[in-house]
């Protein structure tokens, strides 16, 4: 018997104990930076920061997602430099946002253009009034722009020096990024005037380091021997699994992406519509895909793996500028729409003579303005009059500004690498390193 009471002791004492515990705590320690606040306030101020804490972190992991997509679609001399690359850009992105891009978004005049200078602090003297903790929403933040940054990387690889591109992404994500992405987020110019909506940032983010990428591809001019009277020589990637590896861990990061830009998780409609766009990201990659797959089919009388894979990015893009409004089998259409830009797009840039290593332009920049375009249908609060503006806004001012200085970057330092070194690899001109030391050919 004394057994039998030891076990149900030991089997409901931690039942009973914590919550007591949890609750004596909650009653006796002090609210941070006000009295002491609601039960209702508290679970809405946890659970709105760890959707945003949770939804970071899954997007932070993104950056391997894209990271692993370029390694494998890269020819193996170059991989080396694609993750140095990577993991520079993303570092170099956390800094910027701290030390200018948060409050250039956030730091505009309702209806205005240009947002503060200056770094970022935390303050939560207001957290009853936000409803989140100021770090994790600057940590959010902080990822979507490294997101941008990791775009450019994949259009121009094999042939761009390591540290004009480092040069660039801290234009990019200190001032470039930060200062478009006011007028939507930062409730500037655009959201003020013209009611444009970006809910998680086909323009904003996807379109924005497409148009870097392609003033980037622009300047920097095709690989050597990539194109050559009127033929496109083909160069294939080094290693397909790992690119069909990274693009899940894209597919994945995205539900952080779109779902954490509800922004709220502690109501039950917040919890539903989270959910929701999940449920409908899910279904626009499915028709990217599978669009893809039956054009790639019917175009090439075989299925291209890289296209598909891009088809399920496109699908992706194209449902993050309204991923909570539309009907199951409208996401689906909209996904199935970026894969037939991605399909149709790339032997586009290639008869323009646009070389785009990884396919980043069609996947990100297109299928950007498509997702974009499309927000009234299942949206009523937006007009396409507004979308347009936005969109034509923001390729002006992203695509002029990346021009000018990918330009003032090639008549400085340089941004081309040499004949040697692009013949060679980067890795080995660059990094003094190999990938696969094992397999190089001597």
């Amino acid at each position: 018997m004394q057994h039998e009471v030891f076990r149900f002791a030991k089997a409901t004492l931690p039942a009973v104990v914590i919550p007591a515990a949890i609750l004596f705590a909650s009653a006796s320690a002090p609210a941070f930076a006000q009295d002491a606040a609601p039960a209702s306030d508290t679970s809405r101020i946890v659970f709105n920061t760890v959707l945003f804490l949770f939804s970071g972190m899954v997007v932070m992991f993104m950056a391997a997602g894209f990271c692993m997509l370029e390694v494998g679609l890269v020819r193996s001399k170059n991989a080396a430099t694609i993750c140095l690359k990577n993991i520079s850009l993303f570092a170099v992105a956390g800094v910027m946002v701290w030390l200018t891009g948060y409050n250039l978004i956030y730091g505009v005049e309702p209806g205005g253009l240009l947002g503060s200078f200056g770094p970022w602090s935390a303050n939560d003297q207001r957290i009853l009034e936000t409803g989140y903790a100021a770090s994790s929403d600057w940590y959010f933040q902080m990822v979507f722009v490294a997101t941008a940054a990791s775009i450019v990387s994949g259009t121009l690889a094999e042939r761009i020096k390591f540290l004009p591109f480092i040069i660039f992404v801290v234009l990019l994500t200190g001032l470039i990024y930060p200062i478009q992405a006011s007028w939507e987020w930062g409730e500037g110019y655009l959201d003020a005037t013209w009611g444009f909506s970006d809910f998680a940032g086909s323009t904003l983010v996807h379109a924005t380091g497409g148009w870097a990428a392609l003033a980037g591809a622009l300047v920097l001019g095709p690989r050597i021997g990539r194109y050559h009277n009127g033929i496109t020589t083909p160069m294939p990637g080094s290693n397909l699994p790992l690119a069909t590896l990274g693009t899940f861990i894209l597919w994945l990061g995205w539900f952080g992406f779109n779902g954490g830009s509800q922004l709220a998780l502690g109501t039950i409609e917040d919890a539903v519509s989270v959910a929701n766009v999940m449920v409908n990201t899910n279904m626009a990659a499915c028709g990217g895909v599978i669009s893809a797959m039956l054009m790639t089919s019917f175009i090439y009388k075989k299925t291209d793996l890289t296209i598909v894979l891009n088809g399920a990015i496109g699908g992706l893009v194209s449902i993050t500028a309204e991923p909570l409004a539309p009907a199951i089998w409208q996401s689906l259409m909209i996904g199935a729409v970026g894969g037939v830009i991605v399909t149709s797009s790339v032997p586009l840039l290639d008869r323009l003579k646009i070389d785009d290593v990884v396919g980043a332009i069609p996947a990100h920049l297109f299928c950007g303005i498509w997702g974009t375009l499309i927000v009234p249908w299942t949206n009523g609060d937006a007009s396409i009059v507004g979308q347009l503006v936005g969109i034509v806004m923001n390729a002006v001012f992203v695509f002029g500004m990346s021009f000018a200085f990918w330009t003032m970057l090639r008549y400085s330092i340089g941004v081309r690498a040499s004949v040697e070194a692009e013949t060679t690899g980067l890795d080995r001109i660059e990094l003094g390193l190999e990938a696969y030391p094992e397999f190089a050919n001597r």
